[in-house]
């Protein structure tokens, strides 16, 4: 005889066995559901291949084209105002350590960047930043900035080109760092690097400079956090405006210059 006990262990081993066959079945037709909406997928993929390579979807195409038109236009490259670059290569040797200090602190230097868009002619700041004029000093003599282009133009916000980089990505340098320099200098009023300044540029922490740097082009709102070292000619400026008047390659305020800008030559040469 069947206890009540039995009977209700028999039950729930039916109702769990009917819950298996519900799920199998379920399963079952799943598969099968995915197999049908795989195979309708398939013959609508081959047939937009068909109706494209045949050219019936490119009235859609052209549409869309016209649609992004305004946006293309806008950011359109400008005509390259520069010349085509020197022969050569750009120099990868990098240092373990800042160079010993060799220049003449109480002399003036000046920065020669001969480039493709016109000489630019820098008076450097020698006794305000001795460490910074001292690195350009050795860098240039090593032909580290020779060949090497300026890879960075900002024109929204600040007004910089920015150069040194070996590399062209904006994380190259010399392999060494140097001291900020500089940083109360009377030219820097309400957080202000004004146009013709020269400044070393850094990764945001505190003693970072190495080989980059920028040259602002229009009065720029920074804080002063990046070593002014020095001041660019009239005629420097002339050539700087040149290359920002040709835009950068986003339009979107930060990007490649549209203009090639090479370093030919960098010379430093005491006065």
């Amino acid at each position: 005889m069947v206890t009540q006990e039995q009977r209700k262990r028999q039950l729930a081993r039916e109702k769990f066995l009917r819950q298996q066959q519900r799920r199998t079945a379920a399963r079952r037709k799943a598969r099968v559901r995915n197999s049908v909406i795989a195979s309708v997928l398939g013959v609508i993929l081959v047939g937009s291949l068909a109706l494209y390579t045949s050219g019936v979807m490119k009235d859609d195409k052209a549409s869309a084209s016209a649609e992004t038109t305004p946006s293309a236009a806008a950011t359109s490259k400008a005509p390259d105002p520069c010349e085509k670059a020197a022969a050569g290569k750009v120099k990868t040797q990098t240092w373990k350590k800042e160079p010993a200090m060799s220049i003449d602190k109480s002399a003036k230097y000046t920065l020669d960047l001969a480039t493709t868009c016109g000489a630019i002619d820098i008076a450097l700041k020698t006794s305000a930043a001795p460490h910074t004029v001292n690195s350009f000093d050795f860098l240039a003599n090593k032909g580290f900035f020779d060949h090497t282009k300026c890879h960075r133009l900002t024109t929204n916000g600040i007004y910089v080109l920015q150069c040194g980089d070996p590399t062209g990505s904006g994380s190259g340098g010399p392999g060494y760092t140097i001291p900020d320099e500089n940083l109360k200098d009377k030219s820097l009023k309400t957080n202000v690097y004004p146009a013709g300044t020269v400044a070393m540029a850094n990764t945001g922490q505190a003693h970072t400079g190495g080989s980059q740097f920028f040259l602002v082009y229009q009065d720029s709102q920074l804080p002063p956090n990046y070593t002014p070292f020095g001041t660019i000619s009239e005629s420097g400026m002339k050539v700087l405006k040149k290359i920002a008047a040709a835009g950068e390659s986003t339009g979107a305020g930060d990007g490649a210059p549209n203009a090639t800008v090479v370093i030919n030559k960098a010379t430093v040469t005491k006065s």
